[in-house]
């Protein structure tokens, strides 16, 4: 069958009006943003990581996550947090509980991207890297990010390019 290309237009008409952008669009990365406004722990986490407070960051999130375990975006605080007092293996656990809570978290795949270029494990950041192309359907500030971390790190490392 052979469709004209007055109904092709109207088919891309149809699916543009009926199918929700947020199909399109994704999330942003902070996933629970009334989370905030509803925890003053979360809140002065946030402040704490504009402060570059690490510890105070630590603090905080880890209250309000008592409060909200299944919040990935405090697990990813959490992590972006340890990673920064140099903690890795706690921010690696803390970006895993991200994901598995939320697999298309675009802020805690970056940031655990950028954690393995620090361990020098390029083939786990790329695998992040991979994963946000896949969720980024139009680009998004992380995967921009994380690719120019990784081009960083090739050209500090000499790492050529991985299939």
């Amino acid at each position: 069958m052979r469709l004209s290309l007055a109904r092709v237009r109207v088919l891309v008409f149809v699916v543009a009006v009926t199918v929700p952008l947020t199909v399109f669009a994704d999330p942003t990365t902070e996933t629970r943003p009334g989370a905030v406004e509803a925890d003053p722990d979360y809140t002065a986490g946030k402040q704490a990581l504009d402060r570059k407070d690490w510890n105070e960051a630590v603090r905080r999130f880890t209250q309000a996550a008592l409060r909200d375990p299944d919040n990935a975006d405090l697990q990813n605080y959490l992590g972006f947090s340890y990673r920064n007092l140099g903690k890795l293996d706690t921010a690696f656990e803390h970006y895993r509980q991200a994901l598995e809570l939320n697999p298309r978290h675009r802020g805690a795949h970056e940031y655990a991207g950028e954690a393995y270029l620090m361990v020098g494990n390029l083939p786990r950041a790329e695998e992040h890297l991979k994963a946000l192309r896949q969720i980024c359907l139009l680009p998004c500030e992380e995967l921009s990010d994380l690719e120019r971390e990784i081009a960083a790190y090739r050209k500090r490392t000499g790492t050529g390019r991985t299939p």
